[in-house]
């Protein structure tokens, strides 16, 4: 892409191969991960190197720049490089994670920037104990259905919105404890489920269409994590409000926080590998796209249409 734009400023061209810098390994991509995140890139509203999009990715190392600790031929996947929607990849060499056996390309390329932010989320934003209620949002997408598996798996009663019967059905299937749909009533809703308490902590990918509904759910000194804005920023709010509401927590995180070592790199997606390896976690996959029809898979994830994580496979 060379200026921001609709989905049809992702074009499919030929460019140089990427050469990898000191500390950095190149990669033959065999999956690569849509992301919300990468809508938002491609809009112009979050900063971005032009000109490939892309974050997450998995392939086979076919090259290593000097002091990189990652071997040629090497199985690795990464959940925050740059340039990934590329058939070759310069990536960060602390930032790619093995990939273990019997984890899937598809499986290692698409759920594994979801599957680490969902780890943080329930880790070390807020750690739901055996029989909490908690709020996530958009439970049939990509990244709700991993914090419902994740969260339902730890003994939390999850309660989760979705906009059709066929996404409450999936929600269910990931565990759900209540599904709801969107309204004006739902913190009504979750009120009445939980004994008029409210839930011990709101998960919010939605943004502005979801944020008050989400403050409204939450029992006293509960927290909102809002870690994304699918349907637009939230607006400046008075912070007295938290006072009134309960002595609230909340917090916009994002993932390059949680993974500033390598250490926490490799713990989160291990965790992330293992729980999928012992069946906690099952990926669901929305669909799958050639890498050059990039642009209809950003129509899809913007449509909401989609149930699972996305991927773009090279040619």
């Amino acid at each position: 892409m060379t200026e921001p734009g609709g989905p049809d400023a992702l074009r499919y061209r030929r460019m140089p191969d990427p050469v990898p810098a000191p500390g950095e390994v190149l990669v033959r991509t065999r999956a690569i991960g849509v992301n919300y995140r990468d809508v938002y890139v491609r809009r112009g509203e979050y900063p971005a190197e032009l000109p490939v999009p892309g974050l997450e990715g998995a392939g086979e190392v076919v090259a290593a720049g000097e002091g990189a600790e990652v071997a040629v031929g090497d199985r690795v996947a990464w959940a925050y490089g740059r340039a990934s929607y590329a058939e070759l990849v310069a990536v960060p060499a602390d930032q790619c994670v093995p990939v273990p056996d019997g984890i899937d390309w598809q499986v290692a390329g698409g759920a594994l920037l979801q599957g680490m932010t969902a780890h943080y989320l329930l880790e070390s934003v807020y750690r739901p104990t055996p029989g909490d209620s908690i709020l996530v949002h958009a439970g049939a997408g990509g990244m709700g259905q991993l914090l419902v598996q994740w969260a339902a798996a730890r003994g939390a009663k999850v309660i989760t919105t979705v906009s059709t019967d066929e996404k409450e059905k999936l929600a269910r299937e990931a565990g759900a404890w209540h599904v709801l749909r969107y309204g004006d009533d739902l913190a009504e809703h979750i009120r009445e489920l939980t004994g008029g308490e409210g839930v011990s902590a709101a998960y919010d990918g939605v943004g502005a269409a979801t944020f008050e509904s989400s403050l409204a759910s939450l029992r006293p000194r509960g927290t909102l994590a809002l870690f994304g804005s699918a349907s637009g920023r939230v607006p400046p709010f008075d912070l007295q409000r938290l006072a009134e509401l309960g002595s609230l927590f909340v917090t916009r995180p994002v993932l390059p926080h949680f993974v500033r070592t390598r250490a926490e790199v490799l713990w989160r997606a291990n965790e992330v590998f293992s729980a999928i390896s012992e069946d906690i976690l099952r990926i669901r996959f929305g669909g799958t796209y050639a890498l050059p029809d990039a642009a209809q898979a950003h129509r899809a994830i913007e449509s909401r249409a989609t149930a699972g994580s996305l991927v773009l496979l090279p040619t």
